[in-house]
């Protein structure tokens, strides 16, 4: 358990406390159910872990080391971040499932994934949303539309073409490069980071990397708590977290980039740790989570209000009239017929009359 994992600071965000070894006092209470979790818009935001071992301690996980042990309440996190030299219990994953908290696997300081864990909700209503806007083409067009929409601030984009709204992007975000090292005095000769090789890297791409690879956690954690695909992006295509990289690029700008060009410009060591406590803090600080939220229900579900992603555990049947219909019913009563089948022992020479 090293510096990147700063427990006692999320801790504190959450105004809940931590203890350092044996617990004096049972943590939690019993499972909750699905609509008594803390909604992920209310949620902090991740909990970066590298070489410890996280356990399990009545409703909270706990996170050991040669210092001690950490106690954190699970329904509280987003997404727990997994590095390199972390062992994680049984008892652990069964709790972090049960309270919706995403896990994700990287690497070295967070810069590669591996795997996630499961989502928040049971609804598909997102999800199958999605999966009709991606798959036809003006739909996708439009959704991407107002993702570089939400970028540009007024400027209107409704006639562009994706060829043209990739060029803008590509301008926006070289200004905004050029700005920051103006104000910082980083000196700035394009974006150049090898996953393998992080600290390879000058300065300003080292936090960058380690930057965005919080921020991809974060979008990654409320996409798949919210029940939509990571892999079905609407201007990224091709790769299982095609659309983690969408909801991000709309942040990037205003959180990731300034601090990466701050940490850069004050410190020349820990640069991964201090930058995620950056990143931590802006999420934190600017409501992030809930706003990611509005934001991919918004682009998803046509501006709609409805913003709860805790939906009851039903499954319905597709119905192609009237939308869906109860499932668990023996639908056809009205075409039973009785005697279609001769009642004999041998239903191996039972033949239909």
């Amino acid at each position: 358990m090293t510096d990147p994992m700063e427990p006692s600071d999320i801790i504190n965000a959450a105004e809940s406390s931590v203890t350092m070894g044996t617990a004096k006092q049972p943590y939690g209470a019993d499972k909750p159910e699905l609509q008594e979790l803390p909604r992920i818009k209310d949620r902090m935001s991740f909990l970066y872990l590298e070489r410890c071992v996280v356990n399990r301690s009545d409703n909270a996980i706990t996170v050991t080391d040669e210092r001690g042990t950490v106690h954190v309440p699970a329904a509280t996190i987003s997404v727990v971040l997994l590095g390199p030299g972390t062992k994680v219990t049984h008892r652990a994953m069964e709790l972090i499932g049960d309270t919706g908290t995403s896990v994700i696997w990287v690497g070295e300081r967070g810069v590669r994934y591996y795997a996630h864990g499961r989502a928040l909700t049971h609804s598909s209503r997102l999800l199958v949303a999605q999966a009709a806007l991606v798959s036809n083409g003006r739909s996708r067009l439009s959704v991407a539309r107002r993702m570089y929409a939400m970028r540009f601030g007024n400027e209107d984009v409704s006639n562009m073409t994706m060829q043209q709204l990739r060029g803008r992007e590509g301008a926006r975000i070289r200004a905004v490069y050029r700005k920051f090292s103006k104000e910082t005095g980083v000196s700035w000769e394009g974006r150049d980071y090898n996953p393998d090789d992080f600290s390879g890297g000058d300065p300003v791409n080292q936090a960058l990397s380690a930057a965005n690879a919080c921020l991809y956690g974060v979008a990654h954690s409320v996409i798949v708590a919210l029940g939509c695909s990571p892999g079905l992006g609407f201007i990224h295509t091709g790769h299982e977290r095609s659309f983690v990289y969408d909801v991000a690029d709309l942040y990037k700008a205003e959180i990731t980039i300034p601090i990466a060009f701050n940490v850069a410009a004050k410190y020349k060591k820990d640069i991964g740790s201090i930058s995620r406590r950056a990143v931590r803090d802006a999420i934190n600080d600017g409501r992030l989570m809930e706003r990611s939220v509005k934001d991919i229900h918004s682009l998803l579900m046509n501006d709609s209000n409805d913003y709860s992603p805790i939906e009851a555990d039903t499954v319905y049947l597709w119905d192609g009239k009237n939308g869906t219909v109860p499932n668990a019913v023996s639908y056809g009563a009205d075409m039973d017929q009785p005697d279609a089948y001769n009642e004999v022992d041998d239903v191996e020479n039972a033949k239909i009359i």
